[in-house]
């Protein structure tokens, strides 16, 4: 501006003194308001040429202007450039945070000083019926209609979360929502939601699981200790000791099973899955089971033929053995780690064996088919009412809890088949019909089967 100045105060000077010397002082006055009338005309003329350059929508254009005006026109094109660069930073800054609050598993709800949403991401609209672009200025407890909420809104701290029921999938699915107010800037909202429904279902199962094993436990102790007291007040014969030591007998091994049950699941949740450096030879491994499987049995009907003689039948009623069928097991061997196979298979085939009633058939077979290797175990029980099956792997879950007691059976094996089927990237499946029996399928992915080398 300087430059202008006296580019100014030059051409009043340069017009003004030959005037002076030629017509006086009087006409160099009017030479030099003139002069400036004319350079004022001229500066009016660049300002509006400027204002229609910068109200049109390509400032970018250049305007090939020469000295203090063309200096002026690339200092503000300049100045522009990058106001423009730093808009457009902030922009895309501001997608970023928006991707990024939208990838969050967090549901995120503005809301403006009355309780009006302002913006919501994916994950809010899921969690409370929400749409992100109809329900805009709405008041969140107009949409949210649930009492713990409201009365959890109108209070004047936020300092806890608070627990609401989720907007429902299915009739069979309750989501628990835990949901919490963060005040900031003037008087606005944050409303954080987050999913709580794993967490609040894995709390009931721990506390299931506290209960149900105390009541496994405290049962046979009960009985081993009512059979200690009548031992130690009341004189028997040696016969009738003998007859409760054995009781005593069956409810201390009960409790060694559960112990070791217990142990088992607590190990595979803990380690890591299998590799495929360890080689199960199956045909050696069905031998073993199927020797189990005939001395279960057998140990099985002992045991009902003696309740039977206490009872007073004739013991020559004796109810005969199962039919243990198992078919010739293919000469492959599994990836993976034998102690967890043996104990996954043993689980399915002693079930079989302890719900299957006298002179029933169980059979064993190893198949293939597809991409799947499949051991099933296929008993002709009373069979599994439909609502049962979902839950027949949950731990302890009996479908009858008395007929569960007279087997001596844990209600751990199938959670244990499970985790073992699915620490080996297959899975545990159950076929069953009332009053037909039941099949019970671990599979395999068939990349973990290989043949048995000579």
């Amino acid at each position: 501006m300087l430059i202008a100045v006296f580019e100014m105060l030059a051409l009043v000077f340069l017009a003004a003194i030959p005037v002076w010397l030629l017509a006086g002082p009087l006409w160099a006055l009017w030479s030099a308001v003139f002069v400036l009338a004319l350079f004022s005309v001229r500066v009016v003329w660049k300002v509006r040429l400027l204002d229609h350059w910068l109200s049109k929508s390509d400032w970018r254009a250049e305007i090939h202007w020469k000295g203090v005006w063309g200096e002026i026109v690339q200092r503000i094109q300049r100045q522009l450039r990058q106001s423009d660069k730093q808009l457009a930073t902030s922009e895309q800054q501001l997608q970023y945070f928006l991707q990024a609050i939208q990838a969050s598993p967090n549901g995120v709800t503005l809301l403006d000083a009355e309780g009006r949403i302002e913006w919501c991401n994916a994950t809010a609209c899921s969690h409370l019926g929400l749409d992100a672009k109809r329900d805009v200025k709405q008041h969140i407890v107009h949409l949210l209609r649930d009492p713990v909420f409201s009365k959890y809104f109108a209070q004047n701290f936020h300092d806890a979360e608070v627990i609401i029921d989720g907007r429902a999938t299915s009739i069979s699915q309750s989501p628990k929502l835990s949901i919490q107010l963060h005040a900031y800037g003037e008087g606005q909202l944050l409303l954080l939601s987050r999913d709580i429904t794993l967490v609040t279902l894995a709390d009931a199962m721990r506390r299931d699981f506290v209960a149900n094993v105390s009541h496994e436990i405290r049962t046979p102790l009960t009985v081993l200790s009512g059979f200690v007291e009548t031992l130690l007040s009341i004189p028997m014969q040696k016969q009738e000791q003998q007859r409760y030591l054995e009781l005593m007998s069956v409810q201390a091994e009960r409790m060694q099973s559960l112990v070791a049950d217990l142990l088992t699941l607590s190990q595979l949740e803990g380690n890591l899955p299998p590799g495929l450096h360890e080689k199960v030879d199956l045909p050696e491994l069905m031998r073993q089971v199927e020797n189990d499987a005939a001395a279960l049995s057998s140990v099985l009907s002992d045991r009902r033929s003696t309740d039977d003689v206490h009872e007073g039948l004739d013991e020559e009623v004796r109810a005969p053995m199962h039919h243990l069928v198992f078919e010739s097991c293919p000469p492959w061997v599994l990836l993976g780690v034998r102690s967890e196979i043996l104990s996954a298979v043993s689980n399915l085939v002693s079930n079989a064996i302890r719900y299957t009633p006298s002179n029933g058939t169980v059979r064993v077979s190893w198949t293939q088919a597809a991409d799947l290797t499949v051991f099933s175990v296929t008993d002709t029980g009373p069979g599994i009412a439909p609502e049962h099956l979902p839950r027949l792997s949950e731990r302890f879950y009996r479908v009858d809890r008395s007929r569960s007691r007279e087997t001596g059976g844990t209600g751990l094996g199938l959670a244990i088949a499970k985790h073992v089927a699915q620490r080996h990237g297959g899975e545990l499946r159950i076929q069953s019909q009332v009053g037909q029996g039941s099949t019970f399928m671990l599979c395999f992915p068939a990349s973990r089967i290989e043949l048995l080398s000579d």
